[in-house]
């Protein structure tokens, strides 16, 4: 299989986007990230893309797939054969917010909880 081109336009501490991050890594799959909160350049840049403001929005081989989830994201994958099934574990919920105790942490200035944000 060819490595596909992957842009995600993802949030810096993110439910959502921890769970792309999630999926992306499960598959070893290079991708470009941009960070919409560090860059708000990326966030016009998204919008423009996508054709509406939310995120995260991941474009794949010249796809846009706009607000989407991890599962959808590997959903995608799988249906346009671009990686074969994987039931390895990710750590993370790959369809769902940030939890009240995330949003709590961020709020404060604590770190994060169970975001990995990818360098």
């Amino acid at each position: 299989m060819e490595t596909p081109q992957i842009t995600a336009y993802l949030k810096t501490y993110c439910g959502w986007s921890a769970g792309v991050r999630a999926i992306l890594q499960k598959y070893n799959l290079p991708y470009t990230e941009k960070d919409i909160i560090a860059n708000p350049a990326f966030r016009w840049e998204m919008e423009q893309r996508s054709g509406q403001p939310l995120s995260p929005c991941v474009e794949i081989n010249g796809t846009m797939l706009p607000d989407i989830s991890g599962d959808e994201i590997e959903q995608f994958l799988v249906e346009h054969q671009l990686v074969g099934q994987n039931s390895a574990p990710v750590g993370v919920p790959t369809n769902a917010p940030c939890t009240d105790e995330q949003h709590a942490a961020m709020a404060s200035g604590s770190a994060p909880l169970n975001f990995k944000p990818r360098a």
